[in-house]
């Protein structure tokens, strides 16, 4: 599975929609942010977590 830092992982539409509603359009725009953050986010379920820290350890990255 490649991943790119300047796009978004492919996630659920609501997961991507809740992402872009709060500014969030690449991968590069995640590094740091707190997981519970995200987490509090209407959409954003532990599959789609999973998969954007997934995509974030490819590049030795992670969530905050």
């Amino acid at each position: 599975m490649s991943s790119s830092l300047d796009t978004l992982p492919k996630t659920s539409a609501p997961a991507t929609r809740a992402l872009n509603n709060a500014g969030y359009f690449t991968l590069r725009d995640l590094v740091g942010v707190p997981r519970a953050e995200l987490a509090k986010l209407h959409g954003m379920g532990p599959k789609a977590l999973g998969i954007i820290q997934s995509a974030l350890e490819q590049h030795n990255l992670s969530l905050g």
